[in-house]
């Protein structure tokens, strides 16, 4: 890595792995604290300035050895964000068109009286459809991915179609039926031929990655989702139908009694599945070459990957109204991605996952970043979910050092 500002790089601890320039040494040792001394866990980050990187550092345990460069982990709903890529190189070519009826594309859709909902809609989560009851009875039938999309091309919307109300697992199914409908082809498929191959990046999968890739995959640390099948959490969850409110909206997108169990053993079900809202395996360093793409009017090396068209809508706020579903949460949601009402964040965009790992552009700077780790625990979940709080707000500070760019720019994008 290249330093105008010090020409040296900074120091990495014992123990970590990977490089950095200089003026980022607080973040790089801050994150090895956080991360490199966890039972069996491990994590990365990346940080790219206009396409450069600045910070590529991993530490910590993968589970049965130490973490890699090509380390991967599930990354969760941060997968919404690469699937949402997806249908956007689509739409880029002109096979799809955000203000067109899902069904237009995908005629089953059109059952139920959803002929109308518009694939801005479901990519907004306004589709009315993100409950998993009605489509789905246990384990077995969210693991087959094309029963879902069929299931939901039939389904009823609910009362909350046209308000954000998280589709936290719908959202992938979604997707994909509308990508299978225009291609042909599943979204593991077009993950790798949409986003993987033409960024020039292994680190990008859904589900467990093939044997002979690069990228290998560190099993979750951790208590996982226990406490959701104990006997208290599962009747409870087993009567989301009847819970009001924020709290019976979000249970009802998240939650099927048994559905804790996707996630156990060294090789959980999850990985055995194509679930776009919730199954990516990456690494920190493929999240931001993606999200570089984003952050940098859609071209990588020169390179044209999205359209100024697309780039723009892709910027724009598509809603203003906090998420029914999240609690109300101000998740100002875009084409697949949201914003963070938080110092550092308010004009980029990208998407969390459960347990904290994050994809990120930033626009206004050229920024983007990427970061995983293995550690699901219910202990630890509110802190390691947070990290996009802590992690944004000190990647600007160490950029304001690099003199790369103007301080005013920081200083805006950190308003």
């Amino acid at each position: 890595m290249s330093n105008d500002a010090s020409g040296d790089p900074a120091p990495i601890p014992t123990g970590m792995g990977g490089s950095a320039t200089a003026e980022f040494a607080p973040l790089v040792r801050a994150f090895d604290r956080t991360f490199g001394h966890r039972r069996d866990a491990g994590g990365a980050l990346a940080v790219h300035l206009h396409g450069e990187p600045l910070v590529d550092v991993w530490t910590g345990s993968a589970g049965t050895g130490p973490w890699t460069q090509d380390t991967g982990s599930i990354i969760f709903s941060a997968t919404k964000g690469i699937t949402a890529t997806v249908i956007h190189r689509l739409a880029d070519r002109g096979l799809i068109d955000y203000a067109a009826p899902v069904a237009e594309y995908w005629p089953e859709f059109a059952a139920n009286g959803k002929g109308k909902i518009t694939v801005r809609q479901a990519m907004t989560h306004s589709a009315g459809l993100s409950a998993l009851a009605p489509i789905a009875t246990g384990l077995d039938d969210v693991l087959d991915h094309e029963l879902m999309e069929r299931r939901l091309a039939a389904a009823k919307p609910d009362r909350l179609r046209g308000v954000p109300a998280y589709h936290a697992l719908t959202f992938g199914w979604l997707m994909a039926g509308l990508a299978r409908a225009i291609t042909g082809r599943g979204m593991a498929e077009l993950f790798r031929t949409e986003v993987a191959e033409p960024l020039g990046v292994d680190g990008i999968h859904l589900g467990l990655p093939p044997a002979a890739a690069p990228t290998t995959y560190a099993p979750l640390a951790g208590s996982q989702l226990s406490l959701a099948g104990k006997p208290l959490g599962a009747m409870v969850l087993g009567r989301s139908h009847l819970i009001p409110g924020a709290l019976g909206a979000a249970t009802r997108c998240l939650f099927l009694p048994g559905l804790e169990t996707i996630l156990e053993g060294q090789d959980p079900p999850i990985l055995r599945t194509e679930l776009g809202a919730g199954n990516g395996v990456c690494t920190a360093s493929a999240l931001a070459t993606m999200y570089s793409a984003l952050a940098n009017n859609g071209v990588v090396e020169g390179d044209t990957y999205l359209s100024p068209r697309t780039i723009k809508e892709i910027r724009r706020i598509q809603s203003y109204r906090l998420d029914s579903a999240l609690f109300y949460a101000p998740m100002m949601w875009r084409l697949g991605y949201h914003s963070l009402p938080m110092p550092g964040a308010r004009a980029g965009f990208g998407h969390i996952g459960l347990g904290g790992s994050f994809g990120w552009a930033e626009p206004r700077l050229g920024l983007s970043v990427g970061f995983v780790h293995n550690r699901l625990s219910a202990a630890q979940l509110s802190y390691d979910q947070s990290a996009a709080f802590w992690l944004l707000p000190r990647v600007l500070n160490c950029l304001r050092a690099t003199r790369r760019i103007p301080v005013e720019q920081t200083r805006e994008a950190a308003a």
